[in-house]
């Protein structure tokens, strides 16, 4: 009877002792997780719900984010019918809510082309569609077309917001860092 419960003692401690270390390495491997975590993957894991966005020049701005690309986002401004495009360089902190707090901490499936789409794709794309933008930069606010994009810089043509680009319009190029770029402005 002695050797019964010496055998059951010895199982459980050994039974506490495995749960132990799997509860354990499995809290190190979140921390890992979680350690891994980007930015993008915390707006992203937030989704389609409106998070308000600090950016570095101190400005705020409510976002229903709809696509989350590999350095970008884009989505609807709440509070007005103009989408944005924002460059992730451009955040200078996320202002979530408790619930988005643990939202965004929740694992994101990648691997859509759309994370692999750089801001300067998105850009050219702008370009091409000829949209009058208001660009906010680090120096202002620009209105104007998209003329080229480069690897680390676009052309604009700078010219009234309520109009289209014409020559007689364009008040002068500008050719803009993607670096000073902190929100791009679809009306």
């Amino acid at each position: 009877m002695r050797w019964d419960e010496l055998f059951a003692d010895l199982e459980g401690q050994l039974e506490h002792g495995l749960g132990a270390e799997e509860r354990e390495a499995e809290l190190e491997e979140e921390r890992l997780r979680v350690g891994r975590a980007t930015l993008r993957d915390r707006i992203a894991a937030i989704g389609a719900e409106p998070v308000r966005i600090r950016l570095v020049d101190g400005a705020q701005i409510e976002v229903m984010p709809r696509t989350v690309g590999r350095d970008w986002i884009s989505g609807d401004l709440v509070g007005s019918a103009a989408q944005v495009v924002l460059p992730l360089q451009a955040v200078l902190a996320l202002l979530p809510t408790p619930t988005q707090v643990v939202r965004s901490l929740e694992p994101v499936a990648l691997g859509t082309v759309t994370d692999r789409i750089g801001l300067a794709f998105v850009l050219r794309d702008l370009a091409r569609r000829r949209r009058t933008l208001q660009l906010t930069t680090t120096g202002g606010v620009l209105s104007g077309t998209i003329d080229r994009v480069g690897k680390d810089h676009l052309d604009l043509a700078v010219h009234p917001a309520d109009g289209w680009r014409r020559s007689s319009a364009v008040a002068r190029i500008e050719v803009l860092a993607l670096t000073q770029l902190l929100l791009v402005r679809i009306d």
